[in-house]
Parts: structure tokens; C-alpha cells; sequence
């Protein structure tokens, strides 16, 4: 089609931008910086990457390691199902493959965390199997190119521009041809107000001659934001405080936290009652501190109460620390200020 592929190719070897896992041939290397990269900008993921695969060079160090130290390595990147899987998977590769990190798609697709977007990415970079990885950037170059009209929250809509791209994709360089593809959206083929007088494919891009590149690709399904409301009591008496770690399948699971308590709406002062029944005990707490946090289907308004005057009985969940140890553990970045 058009020569997309030499285009393409073309355009990277001339814009590539220069990044610690560019050029790497290490499927372990290159799944820890995909999986960084889902939920994240490259110059904030870079350091993370680098720190990451410093403590857990390869499969081995990642699996044998217990979750509470991957969780404090990735502390800060958010999104900690991501390194809740990539610790589950790592564990998968050591049982079912002998320490091996698979090289076929559809065994690298069964490890857990890891869709289709990316195992194409891991097999066509670090196995130059042609299998196209198609993440929002793709989407977003192909449907303005090629006039794609359809909505992109539609798993139907996804699943055909995949099927286009097994037809353009370079059998010969299908990572560079992914890594380009994902690259030219990133950089070029920005969501808004793209420089399409440097684009390569400025003469093919249905979009661009139609003057409709600000209305595609089309996305008709909208987020639902869910506010929250959570207040921590940090409780000190001899240089201790208090903390437990969130364990049910909601945010920050099996990160650590101040006892919390959480209300439907804003609340400023709790009553005694309130108070007891969060077993708190009869204390007064002090104001500290409100910040706001976001997340992608979250606004959190975070609340921080200082308590000296009481030191409640530990639950069976909660646990004393030094405060000079919580850094010891891995906290929410949001919790961190």
C-alpha cells in the first residue's frame, strides 16, 4: 500500500528518539519496558526502568524476589497491578519454562499482565516475528491515514485496523516496523495540532486532505470519574506509628497505609462516635494536610490527621513502625509528601 512500509522505516531511521531499551534484543529487558510504558510517559518511565532492571536484572532475580520489594522499586509509577503481574509472570516463566522467557506470541500472550499489544511487541522486537502491535498511538496514525471512521472503543474496530496492519506490516523488520508505527504517533502524529507539513505520509493521509485530522480517531465511549474521599490518622507515641497494607482487589492492593478512614462526601471533623467505631479510641485528632490525587477512573481527595494524644490497641491487621522505617516499605507515592 503506498510503499507504508519503506515510508515508514524511512522516517524512523531519521526521527527514532534515543532510549535505554532501544535496540534491545532481550525479551525480558524489552516486556519490562513495555509494561512501564502502558501507563506511562517515556521521560518519567526512563529512570524507573533503569532502577527496575538494576535491582531484578533478569527473570530469575524478578521471580525469586518477594512482591513487597518489586512493589517499593516500582513505588512512585502508579498502576501497581502492573508490577503485581509482571512479579506473577515472572514466576510463570521460571515454572513453565525452565527460566526461559517463551518465543512464540501465544506462549508470551499466556503470561499474566501481558495482552495482545504487548506479546506483538515483545515477539516482533526481540523475536522479528511479524505479529503488529496496535496501542493507541497506532490507532490513532492508521485511522487518519486510512480514513477510518469506526469507533475505537469498539473491540471490533481495533481487531480490523489489526487485521490492516498484518497487511502492512515489513515481514523483514517487523520490530522496527512496530516501533515506528507507535514512534511516529508518539512524536508526529500527536492527538492535537500534529506538524502534518513534516509528516511522511502528509500526500496519503485521508485526514489531512479532508481537513478532519482533530476529529479522529473517533472514541464515543467516555470515562466515568468516581470521586473518593479517604482520611489517614498517623498515630505517634515514642517515635512509632502505626500502618497496615491494602489487601482488597481495589487501588494500591498490597501497598502499605495510614489507618484510614473513607466517607461518600467531604468531612472535616468526625464525631467521637465515628471515631470509636474506626477504633481510634477517644483522641483528637489534628489537620494536617489535603491534597487531591488523580486517577484514570478516580479523583481522590486525601485528608492527613496527626493523633499524639492516643495510641489505639492494634488491630489484627495493623502493625507498629519507627517512622524512620516507613521508607522501609512501599507506600503509595500519593501518601508520600
Amino acid at each position: 500500500m503506498f510503499f507504508f512500509s519503506k515510508f515508514l522505516l524511512d522516517w524512523f531511521e531519521e526521527n527514532r528518539r534515543s532510549m535505554p531499551w532501544r535496540g534491545e534484543s532481550d525479551p525480558y529487558k524489552i516486556w519490562i519496558s513495555e509494561i512501564i510504558l502502558q501507563q506511562t510517559r517515556v521521560n518519567q518511565g526512563w529512570r524507573y526502568y533503569l532502577r527496575f532492571i538494576e535491582r531484578f536484572p533478569d527473570v530469575k532475580s524478578l521471580a525469586n524476589s518477594p512482591l513487597q520489594a518489586v512493589l517499593h522499586v516500582w513505588q512512585g509509577l502508579g498502576y501497581y497491578s502492573r508490577a503485581r503481574n509482571i512479579h506473577t509472570a515472572a514466576q510463570q516463566i521460571i515454572q513453565e519454562h525452565q527460566g526461559i522467557f517463551p518465543h512464540h506470541y501465544s506462549d508470551i500472550r499466556k503470561l499474566k499482565g501481558i495482552g495482545d499489544y504487548t506479546a506483538a511487541a515483545i515477539a516482533s522486537i526481540a523475536f522479528q516475528l511479524p505479529y503488529p502491535a496496535v496501542d493507541g498511538n497506532v490507532l490513532r496514525v492508521i485511522t487518519r491515514i486510512f480514513g477510518i471512521y469506526d469507533d475505537i472503543s469498539q473491540q471490533k474496530t481495533i481487531h480490523n485496523i489489526r487485521l490492516l496492519c498484518q497487511k502492512l506490516i515489513d515481514n523483514d523488520y517487523p520490530g522496527n516496523f512496530n516501533q515506528a508505527l507507535m514512534e511516529l504517533g508518539a512524536i508526529q502524529c500527536i492527538p492535537k495540532k500534529p506538524n502534518c507539513s513534516v509528516c511522511p505520509f502528509v500526500k496519503q493521509c485521508v485526514a489531512y486532505e479532508k481537513e478532519q485530522v482533530d476529529i479522529l480517531p473517533v472514541k464515543s465511549l467516555k470515562t466515568k470519574i468516581k470521586e473518593r474521599y479517604l482520611h489517614y490518622f498517623i498515630f505517634i507515641e515514642n517515635d512509632k506509628t502505626i500502618i497496615e497494607q491494602r489487601t482488597a482487589n481495589d487501588i494500591w492492593k498490597n501497598l502499605y497505609q495510614f489507618p484510614t478512614i473513607e466517607t461518600l462526601s467531604a468531612c472535616e471533623k468526625f464525631s467521637k462516635k465515628e471515631l470509636l467505631q474506626a477504633g481510634f479510641g477517644d483522641c483528637n485528632p489534628v489537620f494536617l494536610k489535603e491534597i487531591k490525587h488523580k486517577l484514570t477512573h478516580q479523583h481522590l481527595t486525601i485528608r492527613f490527621y496527626e493523633v499524639t494524644d492516643y495510641f489505639p490497641t492494634l488491630k489484627a491487621h495493623w502493625v507498629t513502625s519507627h517512622v524512620k522505617e516507613l521508607e522501609k516499605y512501599p507506600f503509595p507515592i500519593a501518601l508520600k509528601w
